[in-house]
């Protein structure tokens, strides 16, 4: 299996339409003022050596490199360069799966998967001008992983090919002596919990009782994360359309909100510009989530169920409020978002 990942997506979309920004520290994201509160959409690895990432603030972003070109994101042009990469992949006759953006899953059947790998980035180069990473791998897990391992941090002399492989033979001379946090899947807070079982790196993971770490993380998750730590992983590539899981909306106030009941009121119109988005997607809606960031930059999630699957405004907007009063406090906002969730596909 194939993973393929496009470098730097949404800058490099950028830097195409500029090629006078090339070799510059380029910033997206919010409406490109960094003035203004918002987030790093992405970076260009010229920025990132600075320290600027995805997620960071603006304002933090511009500290950190004030000659940084900061540019509004412009989501018609990303999705417009993803469709040509995704045709690219599937103009090669293998199973691909897309993931989103910027990323797809690919299953072949060959002998010299580095030379196919090889075809792959010349594909999509020549279709878009834009640079990719694969990862090869016996699994989607090990493929995912791999691609950390082939991308440019920053792309010059001595940087890797483009094309890295993990096998089983090779999982734990590559990762095991890596922290846990280096498996996909396994944020900071399960590797915290890890931590307080004695277990620190993958080898240590892998090599642990089921049944301990189980009994920590649960019947499920518990074996997941040790099979994960062995490089297994049984999920295929399906060919079938990517179907998002989520439609989501969230707006970045200029000036810290301060009256709930006017949060309450930007909730219920978020809830209505997810009711439209939903009605689009034509998928009922199972769960919605409230996301608020108070000042200075803590951020906190709550969700509701919904009774039953449903396009409806008034239900969305009463589950959105729901989740709203589940937060206990009550600082200033800066940042407010509602997620509306559709129903697991068959691979959750």
């Amino acid at each position: 299996m194939l993973h393929v990942d496009l470098d730097q997506f949404i800058a490099a979309v950028e830097v195409l339409r500029r090629p006078e920004l090339r070799g510059k520290p380029v910033v997206v994201g919010g409406d490109g003022d960094p003035t203004k509160r918002g987030v790093v959409a992405t970076a260009s690895y010229e920025a990132r050596a600075f320290g600027v990432h995805s997620g960071l603030p603006l304002r933090t972003a511009a500290r950190r490199c004030p000659d940084c070109v900061f540019l509004p994101a412009d989501r018609a042009a990303y999705e417009a360069a993803s469709d040509e990469v995704m045709a690219a992949l599937r103009g090669l006759g293998a199973v691909t799966e897309v993931m989103g953006w910027d990323e797809a899953f690919v299953a072949i059947d060959s002998d010299d998967p580095e030379a196919f790998a090889r075809s792959v980035r010349r594909a999509i180069k020549a279709a878009t001008q834009l640079d990719s990473t694969v990862g090869i791998g016996e699994n989607r897990l090990q493929a995912k992983l791999a691609t950390g391992f082939g991308k440019p941090h920053p792309p010059g002399p001595g940087a890797p090919p483009g094309v890295f492989r993990l096998t089983h033979a090779t999982w734990f001379a590559v990762l095991g002596g890596e922290p846990v946090s280096a498996l996909w899947g396994v944020g900071g807070k399960t590797a915290a919990k890890l931590g307080e079982l004695g277990i620190a790196t993958v080898s240590e993971l892998a090599a642990a009782d089921v049944s301990v770490v189980a009994r920590r993380f649960g019947p499920t998750i518990g074996p997941w994360l040790v099979a994960t730590a062995r490089g297994l992983d049984s999920s295929d590539v399906s060919a079938d359309p990517y179907v998002s899981r989520s439609r989501g909306r969230e707006v970045t106030f200029q000036q810290d909100i301060d009256d709930w009941d006017r949060v309450r009121s930007e909730v219920a119109q978020l809830a209505g510009l997810i009711t439209e988005d939903v009605a689009a997607e034509g998928r009922p809606a199972v769960r919605v989530v409230v996301k608020v960031r108070y000042r200075p930059f803590f951020t906190a999630t709550h969700g509701v169920p919904l009774s039953s699957p449903t396009a409806d405004r008034a239900e969305i907007e009463r589950a959105a409020l729901a989740a709203l009063d589940k937060f206990p406090d009550r600082r200033p906002v800066r940042l407010l978002g509602v997620r509306a969730e559709f129903a697991a596909d068959r691979r959750d």
